[in-house]
């Protein structure tokens, strides 16, 4: 079943725009202050920090559906914007887990998480190239 999800952009002043999804959720986006005033992240930044939301979600939901215990969890998504392209060509996530399970455990819900996040989809689609670094802490 499709499902719609919605957003609305608002501009507020120069650069500085508030987006909202409907569900009473806002983020504003900006320019760097060479252009804009820093009040926010660029859409292209949100779109980054999206993906290791996403990523991490989905990590966090399959442990909870195979009854994994993870004691923590950090995504960090370091993205290259090629000038060429003018968009993100690479994406690289560096992975934490602190969890008691096993590497074979872990690496299932690693593959899991790659099958299953809509954002990374997105990026897969995009023909972003992904690597990934998982680590595995006690």
């Amino acid at each position: 079943m499709a499902q719609k999800l919605r957003s609305w952009a608002k501009l507020v002043k120069d650069f500085k725009i508030v987006i909202d999804n409907g569900r009473f959720h806002s983020v504003c986006v900006d320019l760097p202050p060479e252009l804009g005033t820093d009040k926010g992240p660029t859409a292209l930044e949100l779109c980054v920090m999206s993906y290791a939301g996403c990523f991490a979600t989905i990590f966090a939901l399959m442990a909870k559906k195979t009854r994994v215990a993870i004691k923590d969890l950090e995504v960090e998504v370091e993205a290259i914007k090629s000038d060429d392209v003018g968009t993100i060509t690479e994406a690289n996530l560096n992975i934490i887990v602190k969890t008691d399970a096993s590497e074979e455990t872990v690496q299932r819900l690693f593959k899991l998480t790659v099958d299953n996040c809509p954002v990374g989809k997105l990026f897969e689609r995009a023909n972003v190239k992904i690597s990934y670094n998982i680590k595995k802490e006690q």
